[in-house]
């Protein structure tokens, strides 16, 4: 092995050293439930800010913004963190409140309170089932550095076959890894672990951008003769000849619209910041809601830039590679970041972006785990324990929640692994279309539920919600043309296609209008005037 790898090597174990102590030395302050899901609601805001960060910067981030700037060459994508500002304000004036109001541990349990338990049961499910999916398609990005690696060690391209085990490798390496650390400690490692990738991160956007800027002759100025219109904000001007109609079907099939960004994007983040326990948990370990909602905003201010100079990067290689053309350059744009980390990163420099990158995907990976672990626990295996007499003290309870961590990643391997088999044989499959589409198809739907529970006090009730449900996601699947796909000519084409920003958008509005329709029972409506009474 020779001194270049050996550092890269040193550096990727000194991060993986850290990131193990850190996260086995919570395990004494995980001993309860409250202490395993929420650190005891008493981590510092300052650390639940990187946690969210760490949550919401996936491993698909680090690697499809930079590909969406390189073939794009602008900031286009950026503009949808306008409606993530958005809601994180109207997510800290309106459901964080109502968190720590109620106590709950699980957001679910809210609609368990609001409705019943036949919406509280189906809410946890629908996210977990998603979350699943979800992490297992981020998971395998992780993994396309190692392919790369390998091909450019072996001086040639590797079969559909080989990258698939390549990424099953390093997927399921990852995976076991991070839910170690995760299992053992509780929330507290995952939050810790967090700020030390939250860390790394940063230190490797850093150097990037200053290396790559400093092999382009002109830098700045060569640069920004590159940039495409519309730098940042699309306001899709209508074409000539073109009717409202028909451009207002185009504004819905675009992705990357200043619409998109204004109206769509405001519903995604109050979807990923306001009803799903992924990213609330982070939040409910704050001391206080004040403390909380101050966290969340200031995640919203400082996720623009980080974004913003993801994307710089693969602006700056598409112009480096513009002026300096190589013969087997991936054709792949998700690949052309990795590509560069091994060819032109000295040693060190390489071993710390690459543990930049598997930061992103340990740090999503391990908030997903806790949180699917808490749903699953506390709504579904805890209560049907402790009903039949078999659970009766705390240690018994964390118990579970270890082996509901345990169990999620297994399952999600499993997606990962699918995910990995599909993208190794359809390498023209985009990153963020993918994963952020799968939170579109149920995300939602609870979004509409919550809404619901929040706005309106004698409307919706388990039949009806299990409905709206139904027919939030029904309509998104229907918006976004899989019918045609399913039952469909193989080489029919649906005549429109809902953009993966605005389906979350139409799911809400579905939910809500359905729910709606249905009154909530007197019982139920006595019972939960005395919880509020409770909790006041």
């Amino acid at each position: 092995m020779n001194f270049s790898i050996t550092l890269d090597v040193l550096v990727l174990l000194a991060y993986f050293g850290a990131i193990i102590g850190v996260g086995l030395s919570q395990r004494s302050k995980s001993g309860s439930v409250e202490g395993f899901a929420l650190g005891d609601r008493q981590i510092a805001w300052w650390a639940v800010l990187a946690s969210i960060l760490a949550a919401e910067i996936s491993a698909a981030t680090f690697l499809g913004a930079p590909g969406e700037g390189y073939a794009k060459r602008n900031w286009t994508y950026a503009q949808l963190a306008i409606g993530t500002i958005l809601a994180r304000v109207f997510v800290s004036v309106v459901f964080i409140p109502i968190y720590y109001r109620h106590g709950v541990i699980s957001i679910y349990e809210f609609l368990g309170t609001r409705f019943g338990p036949v919406t509280r049961k189906l809410a946890s499910a629908t996210f977990l089932v998603t979350r699943v999916l979800a992490m297992g398609t981020r998971l395998y990005v992780s993994a396309i550095i190692v392919v790369l690696a390998v091909q450019l060690w072996r001086g040639q391209p590797a079969t559909a076959q080989e990258k698939f085990l390549l990424f099953t490798g390093a997927l399921v390496f990852v995976t076991m890894l991070t839910a170690l650390y995760t299992t053992v400690g509780g929330i507290r490692a995952v939050i810790w672990t967090d700020f030390i990738q939250v860390g790394v991160l940063v230190a490797a956007l850093a150097f990037t951008i200053f290396f790559v800027l400093g092999k382009i002759d002109g830098g700045w100025a060569t640069v920004a003769q590159h940039v495409q219109q519309p730098v940042f904000f699309d306001f899709l001007p209508m074409k000539e000849g073109e009717g409202v109609g028909a451009w207002l079907a185009r504004m819905l099939s675009e992705e990357y619209t200043v619409y998109a960004a204004v109206i769509a994007s405001t519903f995604v983040t109050m979807a990923t910041h306001g009803i799903d326990q992924d990213t609330v948990q982070r939040m409910l370990t704050a001391k206080n809601r004040r403390q909380s909602a101050f966290a969340t905003i200031m995640s919203g201010l400082v996720d623009f830039p980080v974004v913003s100079a993801f994307i710089l990067i693969g602006v700056l290689l598409a112009v480096y590679y513009k002026a300096n053309p190589v013969p087997n350059l991936p054709t792949e744009d998700r690949e052309i970041f990795p590509f560069f980390i091994l060819t032109q990163m000295p040693a060190g420099l390489r071993g710390l972006v690459t543990a930049g990158i598997l930061a992103t995907a340990m740090g999503s990976l391990s908030t997903a785990l806790n949180a699917l672990a808490t749903s699953f626990a506390r709504d579904f295996a805890l209560p049907r324990l402790e009903r039949d007499g078999i659970l009766v003290d705390e240690w018994q309870r964390v118990r579970v929640l270890r082996q509901s961590t345990v169990l999620f990643a297994g399952l999600i391997i499993v997606v990962g692994v699918v995910t990995a088999w599909y993208m190794s044989h359809h390498p023209e499959a985009r990153i963020i279309p993918l994963v952020l589409g799968i939170l579109g198809f149920t995300f939602g739907s609870l979004l509409g539920l919550f809404l619901v529970g929040l706005f309106t006090r004698t409307r919706g009730n388990d039949l009806g919600n299990t409905l709206a449900v139904v027919a939030g996601i029904i309509a998104v699947l229907f918006a976004s043309g899989v019918h045609t796909k399913l039952f469909g000519a193989p080489d029919a084409q649906p005549a429109f296609v809902l953009a993966f920003p605005w389906r979350i958008t139409l799911g809400t509005l579905v939910t809500f209008a359905v729910a709606v329709l249905f009154r909530t029972p007197a019982d139920r409506l006595a019972a939960r005037d005395k919880v509020d009474a409770t909790t006041a």
